[in-house]
């Protein structure tokens, strides 16, 4: 069952993006189902966030998305190689966002390897978030697609992880973001796999 608009609607980023965890991300591209589950996220909590690409308010062609109704997906590209796929989230204005660093993969791994150039299933196969858009197709074209449509979306089916399973902890390779980069808006599942750089 597709997350429904209202649950993006939230103002509290950090509750949702420890949400995320164990919801399934879905992308169907030229016709390809691809997807799996979250088991990293990282949240940006808007114009107060010295980490966020939208902290003191800034408005630019690639953070406009940001500024939109959660719900939509924002796409960038980081160090002009990797595509990062985000959740928006909370109303429209308040630029919150969720980056997904990691997910499961369950659904079309034939495509997955293929579109990551791997023969087998390694977990570095949608490790970090540029692994992840990789894999499930994810680019820029796909940026502003709302989460209700047919190319991207996050279902829940029923899938949770107790507190005891979650760490939070502070964000990964956002330093220049001073104090604000020790936050713990950063969540993945104690001894996964696919999670990109496990701490604990």
């Amino acid at each position: 069952m597709k997350l429904p608009e209202e649950y993006y609607l939230g103002s509290d980023v950090v509750a949702l993006s420890r949400d995320l965890i164990g919801k399934y991300l879905f992308t169907c591209i030229d016709g390809e189902t691809t997807g799996g589950y979250i088991v990293e996220t990282e949240a940006y909590n808007g114009i107060i966030d010295k980490a966020s690409h939208s902290y003191g308010n800034r408005i630019t062609p690639r953070t406009k998305t940001m500024f939109e109704q959660g719900g939509i997906a924002y796409v960038y590209l980081c160090y002009g190689i990797h595509e990062m796929f985000n959740i928006v989230t909370s109303v429209g204005g308040q630029p919150h966002a969720i980056l997904i660093r990691a997910v499961v993969p369950t659904d079309g791994l034939d495509i997955i390897m293929q579109r990551r150039n791997m023969e087998t299933l390694k977990p570095n196969i949608t490790k970090g978030p540029g692994s992840v858009a990789k894999a499930l197709g994810i680019s820029r074209k796909i940026n502003a697609f709302s989460l209700q449509g047919d190319t991207i979306w996050v279902e829940d089916r029923g899938l949770s992880f107790p507190d005891a399973e979650v760490v939070a902890g502070p964000r990964i390779g956002v330093d220049y973001a001073g104090e604000d980069a020790l936050l713990p808006y950063r969540f993945y599942v104690r001894g996964n796999i696919f999670v990109s750089k496990p701490n604990k």
